[in-house]
């Protein structure tokens, strides 16, 4: 991932939490049949290793965790982005030399894959990813709700994932290389938008400059 120093993310607990907040990610490996990549809900155990250690499971029927990784895996979460336009620059009016550009947040997270399939440890982690998201809901859906029969037979659809983290990359880029007065015109503009994640841009965009 390109990314200039101005919008270069370093703090690994800032990056755990864009991680957590992204929470589906796109799961990428190398093979000798080419690239593969499937959408995946992980987990993050941030006390396993240096960068923490990503949990998570595919399909058995999915190709990709037969075919031999190539080096290592990346997993790639993506936070909100919003398209700005250069009508929102103040720069627009003064000399016109502008262009379109794109905000956005991303975390990139490498590190060796390993696949598993021993039922104790794809039942601990499906329970920990379920428990994980129904944390928030006032009556949570538990694993252990539905019959015992039942859930180990879906676990033999399944097949664990485990990547401990060895590299981590973030850019947030947020107008950090505009002026403030431009960097203004753009949360003000993005306040007007009618997508959610435009109003979270323009937030970000503001903390930038203090608009």
């Amino acid at each position: 991932m390109y990314t200039p120093p101005a919008f270069r993310e370093d703090d690994t607990t800032m990056l755990h939490a864009l991680m957590r907040a992204a929470r589906l990610c796109n799961f990428v490996t190398a093979t000798a049949e080419g690239l593969m990549a499937t959408p995946l809900p992980l987990f993050l155990d941030e006390g396993e290793g240096e960068f923490g250690t990503l949990y998570g499971h595919l399909a058995r029927a999915n190709r990709q965790w037969q075919a031999p990784a190539l080096g290592e895996a990346m997993a790639i979460f993506m936070g909100p982005d919003a398209y700005v336009t250069p009508s929102w620059y103040a720069a627009k009016r003064e000399h016109g030399k502008v262009v379109p550009t794109w905000n956005y947040v991303a975390v990139q997270a490498s590190g060796p894959v390993e696949f598993f399939d021993d039922p104790a440890r794809l039942r601990e982690v499906v329970t920990r990813l379920t428990d994980l998201h129904e944390r928030p809901r006032v009556e949570a859906w538990a694993v252990s709700d539905a019959p015992e029969a039942f859930v180990a037979a879906q676990l033999r659809g399944i097949v664990g994932l485990r990547m401990p983290v060895t590299r981590l990359m973030g850019k947030r880029k947020m107008s950090q290389n505009r002026s403030a007065e431009d960097r203004a015109g753009v949360a003000a503009g993005l306040r007007q938008g009618e997508r959610a994640s435009d109003h979270v841009v323009a937030e970000l965009v503001a903390e930038e400059g203090g608009s």
